[in-house]
């Protein structure tokens, strides 16, 4: 069926263009220009380009790239008269005499002279904005942000435009969780607090970019109903031997250091690179809970007064080693190694107050732990790209292991007073001893075909197999040994294959642009607990359509509008049904019941002179999966914290993206997001019909100053907002920094304070069937930090591999 829905789009599309070629050609005379590039120097001619200037030698008729033997052409070139101008970072610019355009032109052999070019030569080339915004996604460059320096990728990416995180380090982006991790185009399997603790031990100098992609086609994996966070890393791509040095010290109310180095090596045919960050941060989460609970008649039954502060030291190592080499100018052959080891130590300091059905004091208790842990998190990339031809058929295919071990010990002592600060009971002593690993092996390979100049087909089958072991172990020491806590303790293993496909068009007519994809992805999972001998089976088969429509309604509006359907399976974390022990009073564990949710979205927008985005959107999701805060079915006074499916989340959304300047010395984005959100369903005996209207504000602006100093200012604020039963109230960050260049520009000296005016801070209630709660959250968000980056080797740049989007076929070839 797939095949022939496949061949009838290809019939139509050939036939479209055919038609609509004929017709054109009656109403207009065209022509053919081509030509060949030659340059005596080893060069990638694909990253030329080639354009076709009108008679004022300023306004760009047509843009195209050389093939990689250096042809290059234009199409249906209409009488008149032309220049044609060749340009890349490698070559002296050339500028053909004027042509007089009344037959076919063949320009024949040009040749090119090669340029060296220098740092100094590079820095003049326009800086890119912080952020980007395209139909598809939103960009972050975080390479040459003042206020990424010494930070984490988790700092980074929650002050990024729609991206906030609660109390249990969830990740949400434009209000939504069920957000789809990636690093450099690769799955993080994590969620929660294993994902966050793993960014924040991930230093920001790594990152160049954040790619906040809400409309993925049909190539992406269909998990992440949310969308998805791509973080990509830095790769250079000079010649010779370089590479840069980075330091920096950070002090809130604790201090933070990080360090890192990176090496280049680049020749004709081979590219090694790696790096190496270190990392030393130590940090605090504050949080004090008030809890109360309630009978049927919503009687008081007592409640808790808690306090509790977090110490934690960060120490990380992250390695990244990987090699390129040309087999031949068309064919590359690629491997990249990760490794990712950190440990982290946490102090845990709990005062927490008894109440009674007067919410008035009648006991206290104490809750110190010291936990540690340790994670090993190893990744290898093989990776394969051959250019079939000029046409620009193209084959690519990755090898994928990666592995990630964890090592978790508790020690808990709970002591319990009465009002006079006398122990009145035995103390609690609790050690756990949790250990886990997954592994993750997959296997994916991709084909684009071109139709036309102005069509393409993709292709691609993928992979995957997933193992995941966790052995949970608490033991009560209370009486001085060590006596097995079966209530807490848990052995589950879990073990998952998908298999997928797609196809996805892409085509472009003129004012009008289409893509259209589809996607099949089988699932096949098993989960066993060991304890207690039970066992779960999942095996369905789902499709998943996206598309995409724009239109060019003038020089100055275009318009599209884009659908897809996405799901989000339980994370494994979700699935794992452990208890979590965090204080006599509130554990955590995983439902392995938990049913995927699936969600169907379509979006508006509008882009006007190329610089100004208006998004709206609409989404469903079903079997929506919220983590729910409520009494323990067995002991009404302890609070258990689950992940649960609710019947429906309908979700509705409007963005503005406004950058503008003033002359040459400010430069200003600035994001708007505004968000309603509705939940429908029965959770923990009580009825979720909870909704809001939500917006939050993102502004970043860079000041020049003059050639050396740039300044930059920036501020987000995120309105009150709903989580399920959760409703918090408003909080933001006002950040600023400077930098200067040092040593001919080989050096940046940064200096950055984040969250000036304290107000990143969380508060929230929630509120259900037999339970309140009100908590504030205070972290050391208040930061100055200085760092010192130094690039040194040989400066001259070379083409690097060059991955292009969707529709960038489309746009350099706007006439």
């Amino acid at each position: 069926m797939m095949k022939r829905i496949g061949v009838l789009f290809c019939s139509c599309l050939l036939f479209t263009s055919a038609f609509r070629t004929n017709t054109y050609a009656q109403e207009l005379q065209v022509f053919r220009l081509k030509g060949q590039l030659q340059i005596d120097a080893r060069i990638n001619y694909a990253s030329v380009v080639v354009q076709l200037l009108k008679n004022d030698k300023k306004t760009i008729s047509k843009m195209e790239f050389a093939d990689t033997s250096g042809n290059f052409s234009f199409d249906k070139v209409a009488a008149g008269e032309y220049y044609v101008s060749v340009s890349d970072l490698n070559i002296q610019p050339w500028l053909s005499d004027k042509i007089q355009f009344n037959a076919d032109v063949n320009l024949g052999t040009i040749k090119l002279t090669p340029k060296s070019n220098n740092l100094n030569e590079v820095s003049v080339s326009a800086a890119k904005p912080l952020i980007q915004q395209f139909y598809d996604k939103t960009v972050v460059n975080v390479a040459n942000n003042i206020k990424a320096a010494g930070s984490t990728a988790l700092d980074v990416l929650v002050k990024s435009p729609g991206i906030t995180i609660d109390k249990d380090d969830n990740i949400a982006m434009r209000g939504r969780q069920g957000v789809l991790i990636m690093i450099d185009g690769k799955l993080v399997p994590m969620s929660g607090t294993d994902l966050a603790t793993m960014l924040r031990n991930m230093s920001a100098n790594q990152i160049d970019r954040i790619e906040l992609i809400t409309n993925p086609s049909a190539k992406y994996d269909a998990q992440g109903n949310s969308g998805i966070i791509d973080i990509r890393l830095k790769k250079d791509s000079r010649k010779g031997t370089n590479g840069s040095v980075t330091g920096s010290y950070g002090q809130g109310k604790y201090g933070k250091f990080t360090s890192g180095i990176s090496l280049n090596n680049r020749t004709a045919n081979l590219n090694l690179f790696g790096s190496y960050n270190y990392g030393d941060r130590t940090t605090f989460n504050q949080l004090d809970i008030m809890r109360s609970f309630y009978d049927a008649n919503d009687v008081v039954l007592g409640g808790y007064d808690e306090h509790n502060y977090l110490k934690t030291d960060f120490i990380s190592h992250n390695v990244r080693l990987g090699a390129d080499y040309y087999l031949t100018p068309k064919t590359i052959i690629g491997i990249v190694a990760n490794g990712l080891y950190f440990n982290n130590y946490t102090y845990i300091n709990n005062n927490a107050f008894s109440l009674n059905n007067q919410l008035q004091d009648t006991s206290s208790f104490t809750t110190g732990a010291h936990n540690s842990t340790a994670r090993s998190n190893n990744s290898v990339n093989i990776n394969f790209k051959t250019i079939i031809d000029s046409t620009g058929r193209e084959l690519t295919a990755d090898l994928d292991y990666a592995s990630f071990d964890r090592t978790d010990l508790q020690h808990y002592l709970t002591q319990y007073f009465n009002l006079e600060n006398v122990q009145d009971q035995p103390p609690y002593v609790l050690f756990g001893d949790l250990t886990g690993n997954l592994s993750i092996r997959s296997v994916k390979s991709d084909y684009t075909q071109p139709l036309s100049k102005k069509a393409k087909l993709d292709f691609g089958i993928k992979s995957s197999w997933v193992h995941a072991d966790n052995n949970v172990a608490y033991y009560d020491q209370s009486n001085g040994g060590d006596v097995l806590d079966t209530t807490k303790s848990n052995h589950f293993i879990y073990d998952e294959n998908i298999n997928a496909a797609y196809a996805n068009a892409n085509a472009n007519w003129g004012k009008t642009s289409l893509q259209i994809g589809l996607r099949v992805e089988n699932t096949v999972a098993k989960g066993i607990q060991l304890t207690n001998d039970s066992s779960f089976n999942r095996n369905y088969t789902q499709l998943f359509p996206s598309g995409f429509f724009g239109y060019k309604l003038d020089n100055d509006n275009d318009l599209g509008i884009s659908v897809s359907r996405r799901i989000n399976r339980p994370t494994y974390s979700q699935l794992n049904p452990f208890k979590i022990f965090l204080d006599p009073t509130t554990y955590a564990e995983g439902n392995p019941y938990l049913k995927p949710e699936i969600t169907d979205s379509y979006e508006l927008n509008w882009t006007f002179k190329q610089n100004y985005l208006l998004k709206a959107g609409f989404s469903t999701t079903t079997d929506n999966i919220i983590f729910v805060l409520s009494p323990d079915a067995l002991n009404s006074t302890v609070v258990v914290q689950e992940p649960q499916n609710i019947a429906r989340f309908n979700y509705y959304n409007i963005s503005l993206s406004v950058p503008f300047s003033a002359g040459k010395w400010l430069s200003s984005t600035n994001n708007l997001l505004a968000y309603y959100g509705k939940y429908n369903g029965n959770v923990a005996n009580t009825d979720l019909t909870n909704s809001i209207v939500a917006f939050n504000l993102n502004t970043a602006n860079t000041i020049t100053i003059n050639k050396l100093w740039t300044a930059e200012i920036d501020a987000y604020y995120h309105s009150r907002d709903i989580y399920g039963f959760q409703n918090s109230k408003p909080y933001g960050s006002l950040d600023m920094g400077v930098q200067t260049k040092l040593f001919g520009d080989k050096a940046v000296l940064k200096f950055n304070l984040s969250d000036i005016l304290y107000t990143n801070y969380y508060e929230a209630n929630t509120s259900l069937t037999g339970y309140k709660e009100h908590f504030i959250q205070h972290l050391d968000s208040r930061v100055a930090t200085i760092s010192l980056v130094y690039k040194f080797g040989n400066s001259q740049l070379a083409p690097s591999r060059r991955k292009l989007s969707g529709v960038e076929d489309e746009k350099r070839r706007a006439g």
